[in-house]
């Protein structure tokens, strides 16, 4: 479908090429994504691909992470590395400000490239692979804020996947290990947060007693696709510890400084493997909304190409993905676009431009017989709006 590529031989292997159709996909992603976190009174953040070694000593991943971290790389005197977290960047932006406890929570959301050293061996197309871009939150809020926090994460986190056809959650909360930072009461007021969320919002969850990191519990989400698998994505994960090691404050209403609470969350994980879900959840044959190319038209004979350059001129002036292809029987043409899985196919021969109508096939459900021009472009421009998988 032309959607993507992989060139391990000219640049290097787990790197994503993004084709035109595939981009402007992940543009509609990312829009949808952004849209509706802005919304939710998130703030939108951008970070740079590479700090200063010393930052990651400091956030403990060059201690805890280092076997999937790049090596520095020296500029100037200094030595550089590239990011394989967002998180610390985030902290970094917090700490260039001054917050009391008014000011809690802080949202803030990035879609955020991280690398990573994954072996040779274990890479697996899109979804393995060694730069990929997490669509990363962090909030940073007051211990009685933690409930209702992780209730909107839920919340958000359903109505996203929902929209793009995941339904079925698998719910896993993990509790604290047995090694692990931050005092007694903190980690019980923490798991009893997550656990009211959970209860709130009336997913069933099993717990993975001891699972959690050494720094926060967490609760993690599996999709099922079409075909029965589940897929590790979201996830919701308290932490105690770069607050900590950052010497992150907020002044309290005495005036006295205190600890932030910090939560990390995604919802696609990694959009590079989300896209891989969706490609083969859908087979390829994504919803009308989400479709590369929405509309082909097929044109029947060249006396009607005025009036299929007249169509796609309004297609594209509504916000349609339209395109024209030709020089071909139209069995051929037909054949090719269902190939290429375009949702909606428009037969255009000399009666319809006469009429000023389109003769509509789609890939989903076969012939759908003639309709007023304006009439097909409605009902899209509809489809788009509501994110509606047919036409």
């Amino acid at each position: 479908m032309n959607l993507f590529s992989i060139q391990q031989e000219e640049v290097g292997g787990g790197l994503v090429f993004w084709h035109p159709k595939g981009a402007l996909m992940r543009n509609m992603i990312e829009n949808f994504w952004k849209d509706l976190h802005l919304q939710r009174g998130y703030d939108l953040l951008y970070t740079p691909h590479v700090g200063k070694a010393d930052l990651w000593k400091t956030s403990g991943h060059a201690d805890f992470y280092a076997e999937n971290m790049y090596k520095p790389i020296q500029v100037e005197d200094e030595m550089y590395q590239l990011k394989p977290m967002n998180c610390p960047f985030h902290v970094a932006i917090y700490k260039d400000g001054y917050f009391s406890y008014k000011d809690l929570p802080i949202r803030w959301a990035e879609m955020g490239t991280v690398y990573r050293y994954e072996r040779s061996g274990t890479m697996h197309g899109l979804f393995r692979v060694r730069g990929f871009t997490q669509d990363d939150a962090h909030i940073f809020c007051l211990p009685h804020q933690i409930a209702d926090e992780i209730l909107g994460v839920l919340d958000l986190t359903e109505e996203i996947l929902g929209q793009f056809g995941f339904t079925d959650f698998e719910v896993n909360l993990s509790t604290r290990p047995e090694k692990s930072v931050g005092d007694d009461a903190i980690w019980e007021k923490a798991e009893g947060a997550l656990i009211e969320s959970l209860n709130r919002k009336g997913w069933a969850y099993a717990v993975d007693d001891g699972g959690g990191a050494f720094y926060g519990p967490k609760i993690d989400i599996k999709i099922t696709d079409a075909i029965g698998r589940k897929w590790q994505c979201s996830t919701v994960q308290l932490d105690f510890n770069l607050p900590e090691r950052f010497d992150l404050q907020y002044v309290d209403a005495q005036n006295v400084k205190q600890r932030p609470i910090m939560i990390h969350r995604a919802i696609f994980g990694s959009l590079e493997r989300f896209f891989g879900i969706l490609t083969e959840n859908y087979a390829g044959a994504f919803p009308l909304w989400m479709a590369p190319t929405q509309v082909r038209l097929l044109p029947v004979t060249d006396t009607v190409t005025p009036y299929v350059e007249e169509v796609q001129r309004k297609m594209r002036e509504a916000g349609i993905r339209v395109d024209i292809t030709t020089n071909e029987r139209l069995a051929k043409l037909v054949r090719n676009a269902e190939k290429q899985k375009v949702p909606v196919m428009c037969v255009v021969g000399e009666q319809e431009a006469a009429d000023g109508t389109l003769t509509v096939r789609t890939y989903a459900d076969g012939d759908q017989g003639a309709f007023a021009m304006q009439d097909v472009i409605d009902r899209i421009v509809v489809a788009n709006k509501g994110k509606k998988e047919k036409f």
